[in-house]
């Protein structure tokens, strides 16, 4: 190994003998074990490589012509070896830093960095277009061209493709419909800018300092207060703009709106994450509270023997402080709106919420 071969006169093996390895560049060693992997059936993303690495390793492939055993072997031993005295890698450039810290970083910071470095922020837009639900995509087919609108269609899956179709007036599905048929010399990068400018297009939306509306924050803020806050909040609301105050008191959750929002069915499994303490302490000051409707309805529908249970364990207990009656409840909705969020548990929607 003490001089390099000219690519494409490797010695083979012959009289059966075995040939010393043959010194070779870096960029043959990649080709032999780029050829190697894609002898064994491995599949190895050389798209993600730079054009111009991409084109000198397929030169250098076809360069080349066979490599002896002894040679080969070397070649694999240098590379494992390699590969083994790896601890950490990190992806390429600018790029792959902004993608190990998609979602660590803002979105705004991000956005910034890639435009002062120039770097796409898809690898494959379509990958992501097609993750997005017809809610998104259909704007896109109503108000893009006909002819990005087929390119669209025509990248998604059939099912999907056909569910926006029927989605579309008659007349415009049609139009879409025959382009489509005309998209056979639409080019590769052509189809990739579009992507790329559709992908964009998605993500352009402006940056909210909150993840929720104002009713959704009022309405949570209030939930946390005292019935005395609560009411005083709503009433100084009422007067200076009784539509949103209508709207935070659809958003707001109590005990007191137990029967109306939670389904009968879905009383025991509300119950079972309630402390017993907390749950009759609810249930023994309800009546002086004014919710006694919300105590009958949780009592109703569970099991005769738990009623019967917890009824006697209420009349034993001595009157209830409006104070103890708060926290009581405040961690019976609390428990409640947990499990909304968790997805365990759905609340009915009040007749007019949606109006």
């Amino acid at each position: 190994m003490s001089e390099m071969v000219p690519m494409g006169s490797f010695p083979a093996l012959s009289d059966g003998k075995v040939a010393e390895p043959v010194a070779l560049s870096r960029r043959a060693k990649a080709a032999i074990v780029v050829r190697l992997l894609i002898n064994e059936g491995a599949d190895i993303p050389l798209e993600e490589l730079p054009e111009e690495l991409q084109a000198k390793l397929t030169k250098q492939m076809g360069a080349m012509r066979t490599v002896d055993r002894a040679t080969l072997a070397t070649v694999v031993e240098e590379f494992a070896h390699e590969v083994e005295s790896i601890g950490l890698s990190f992806k390429g450039g600018i790029a792959g830093a902004l993608d190990a810290l998609d979602g660590k970083i803002s979105k705004h910071t991000a956005d910034r960095l890639r435009k002062e470095a120039g770097v796409r922020k898809y690898g494959d837009p379509w990958q992501r277009l097609r993750e997005l639900g017809p809610e998104k995509l259909l704007p896109v087919l109503e108000n893009e061209s006909t002819e990005v609108a087929a390119v669209l269609l025509s990248k998604l899956d059939v099912k999907r493709a056909a569910a926006l179709l029927g989605k579309l007036p008659g007349p415009e599905a049609r139009r879409i419909t025959y382009a489509v048929s005309q998209t056979s010399a639409v080019s590769p990068d052509a189809v990739d800018r579009i992507g790329l400018s559709l992908a964009s297009q998605m993500d352009s939306e402006p940056l909210r300092a909150f993840d929720n509306g104002p009713v959704e924050r009022v309405g949570a803020i209030l939930n946390s207060t005292t019935s005395t806050t609560r009411d005083d909040v709503l009433e100084g609301l009422d007067e200076t703009d009784a539509g949103f105050a209508e709207l935070v008191r659809r958003a707001i959750f109590t005990f007191a709106n137990i029967p109306q929002r939670i389904a009968a069915r879905d009383i025991p499994r509300v119950i079972r994450v309630i402390e017993q303490d907390v749950l009759v302490t609810a249930l023994a000051g309800a009546e002086a509270a004014g919710m006694q409707e919300s105590a009958d309805f949780i009592l109703e529908n569970m099991s005769a023997r738990m009623a019967d249970q917890l009824r006697e364990e209420v009349q034993e207990r001595d009157k209830v402080k409006p104070s103890d009656m708060e926290e009581a409840t405040g961690q019976i909705v609390e428990a409640i709106r947990d499990m909304e969020a968790a997805g365990d548990l759905l609340l009915i929607v009040e007749e007019g919420d949606d109006e």
